[in-house]
């Protein structure tokens, strides 16, 4: 009995660290959903009475698309995976100048 509980155990922690199996790919309609819902944000005035929640506005989004990036980037049975990585790099390349043009203060 302990060594059907030691492989099981083997085989959760081996799984969970396998990125092909443990992560779920990034959908082309996420990815899309998720470049609208980024969109929004960068159109944000920038002459705003708070700048730090705009800031951290720009911030979440720049995490959030970096995360999204990894997701695509580890999934190995994505069709459109390059396609998918160039519309990421540049939603991240955006983020990135609108935090070092707008919140470099």
């Amino acid at each position: 009995m302990m060594r059907v509980t030691v492989l099981l155990a083997s085989v959760a922690i081996n799984t969970s660290t396998i990125p092909s199996v443990a992560a779920e790919c990034a959908s082309r309609k996420d990815i899309d959903v998720s470049r609208a819902r980024w969109a929004a944000v960068r159109t944000q005035p920038t002459k705003t009475a708070d700048n730090q929640t705009t800031c951290r506005a720009y911030a979440a989004s720049f995490y959030e698309s970096v995360k999204l990036r990894q997701e695509t980037a580890l999934c190995i049975r994505d069709t459109d995976q390059a396609r998918n990585l160039t519309i990421l790099d540049s939603e991240i390349d955006a983020f990135n100048n609108l935090l070092a043009t707008r919140c470099s203060s």
